[in-house]
């Protein structure tokens, strides 16, 4: 995702870059400016000082916004901070170029600077390595782009590498305990060989007969799931499309451009395992043109129900004086079984979109707007709104049922699991394989059981397609284990530990010392931005409006 986002933004980076810029800094200036609104804001501007600008200055704010906003795209490799981080992310900036400053760090040079380019991402190629070619790209959309300069380049990559020696300042050397070191050594890369039992829950069918005083007891104990939810009761008026069907006219070309739009509307039923092909205009003109003329006939139609709307609107009418109105008109009032907001009107397929109009209805809005459908075009007329109610058993007793025997298969499930891991681990201690303890245990549970033994791997170097639940179970699982059964949607899983070799724990070990180093640089970032974010926090409070 990062590669295309990349290898797009070098491709068109002088219409999309400049774009974003401008939105990123235009937000960042209204946002971090101390000014109260548009129009003589300069006149009524708060002085904000922080570390050396004033945030509530325009000028300022803008050059803040700008710098950050290029130094995103420069470390990330496109601008895709929110107003917000970009507030944060300036301010963090400009509070680090500051310390540089006070505390004589000395400006990169050009041997720096140029290591420090080869190391961000909008520069790097498919490899993963410094692509001459990516940066050459991105100096020449700089000379063609009007809101930057080379110049202001250079001044935003030095102080960024300058903001490096910063951050590695106030890291430390990162002090970490040999116990974290150990543990996290142990975590990954500790090599696991696994074999795996996937019980198929759908293949455990118990016979399970629940008595009328299980159900009962159940429904009492979950009757918010079975709550009936509030129903539209009312009706509809139906404004048909075949009165208009024979005014309509179609030409052949506006046949063929309403084909022309979604050809595919016209194929025939591929056989089975072959693609739909779409056919050619000639072939199903005829369809075409009453296609097309039915489209038109429900416009009008659609437009006959919408003329229809604002005759009730003007008229006001309530649910007790809509359906003279409407006599007056020769119109009738179908009636409409009462249907929830979830289900829909069985008369129009459940849709939602008459559905969601439905619920929109009231007393003081008995109407709804134009709706399309499928012969024509309906307005519902609402009577009331049958509140929602808690069922008797009786009412939705199959339902319970139902729920009761999958939670009951549920429990007993998890049952087998135990059952299954002891039948395995009994197998294991005779020495038998553990497809061979797999294959046994299913036939005495009952059950479908594929086992399947996993190579040797680390955590650092994981197999791809690997079952997610497996890593959970490795934590306390040592050599010769079988974890407990962890259940997931359609299946139980069980993992045996066919080896486990650790890791060297000495401090002379190449890993050991690279995970500490790793470790090192985590706590010492994460201490150098503590540190650094409670001195952006001291800066601006000095300066916070009194009213604030």
């Amino acid at each position: 995702m990062i590669s295309w986002i990349q290898t797009t933004f070098q491709n068109h980076f002088r219409t999309i870059f400049a774009v974003l810029l401008a939105l990123i800094v235009i937000s960042f200036v209204f946002t971090i400016g101390a000014s109260p609104g548009i129009g003589r804001a300069e006149r009524r501007s708060i002085a904000r000082p922080f570390f050396g600008v004033n945030l509530g200055s325009t000028e300022d704010s803008q050059r803040l916004g700008a710098d950050a906003s290029l130094s995103a795209y420069l470390q990330i490799g496109y601008s895709g901070l929110s107003s917000e981080q970009l507030q944060r992310y300036a301010l963090n900036r400009h509070a680090q170029i500051a310390l540089a400053k006070q505390l004589n760090l000395p400006k990169p040079t050009t041997s720096e600077i140029t290591d420090y380019i080869k190391t961000l991402r909008p520069f790097a190629g498919e490899n993963g390595q410094f692509d001459p070619a990516a940066y050459a790209r991105f100096r020449d959309t700089i000379k063609a782009n009007a809101n930057f300069s080379e110049a202001a380049v250079s001044r935003v990559l030095a102080d960024d590498c300058r903001i490096e020696q910063v951050q590695k300042l106030f890291a430390g050397p990162g002090y970490v305990l040999a116990s974290d070191v150990q543990q996290q050594l142990l975590r990954t890369e500790t090599r696991w060989t696994l074999a795996t039992a996937t019980v198929d829950y759908a293949s455990y069918q118990p016979s399970i007969s629940p008595s009328e005083t299980e159900l009962g007891q159940y429904f009492a104990s979950n009757s918010f799931r079975y709550q009936i939810a509030p129903k539209f009761s009312g009706g509809y008026v139906e404004i048909p499309l075949m009165p208009y069907l024979e005014q309509v006219t179609v030409t052949d070309d506006d046949a063929k451009a309403f084909f022309d739009r979604n050809p595919m509307r016209f194929a025939a039923k591929p056989q089975e395992g072959k693609p739909a092909v779409a056919p050619e205009f000639d072939a199903v003109k005829e369809q075409v043109l009453m296609a097309l003329r039915v489209e038109r006939a429900r416009q009008r139609a659609l437009k006959e129900a919408a003329d229809l709307t604002v005759v009730l609107y003007e008229n006001q009418v309530t649910p007790v004086s809509v359906g003279k109105l409407l006599e007056s008109r020769k119109l009738t009032v179908k009636p409409i079984a009462p249907f929830t907001e979830e289900q829909g009107p069985a008369e129009f397929g459940g849709s939602p979109e008459v559905s969601q109009q439905a619920f929109k209805l009231n007393t003081e809005r008995c109407f709804s707007d134009a709706i399309p459908a499928p012969m024509g075009a309906v307005i519902l007329i609402w009577q009331e709104t049958i509140p929602a109610r808690d069922p008797l058993l009786a009412e939705v007793r199959d339902r319970v049922a139902a729920d009761y025997a999958e939670n009951e298969k549920r429990k007993r499930f998890v049952d087998v699991g135990r059952q299954i891991k002891q039948a395995i681990q009994a197998q294991l201690k005779t020495g038998a394989s553990f497809e061979a303890a797999a294959a046994s245990a299913a036939t005495s549970a009952g059950v479908k059981i594929e086992a399947k033994t996993i190579p040797a791997f680390t955590l650092r170097q994981r197999p791809q397609n690997l079952d997610y639940s497996v890593y959970g179970t490795l934590e306390n699982l040592n050599k010769g284990d079988v974890s407990d059964m962890v259940i997931n949607a359609d299946k139980g899983l069980l993992v045996h530990a066919v080896d486990k070799q650790t890791p060297t724990l000495a401090t002379d070990n190449p890993e050991y010392v690279a995970v500490k180093e790793q470790l090192g640089r985590m706590t010492g970032g994460l201490t150098a931005s503590g540190t650094i974010e409670d001195l952006i926090d001291a800066e601006l409070k000095k300066s916070e409006p009194s009213h604030l």
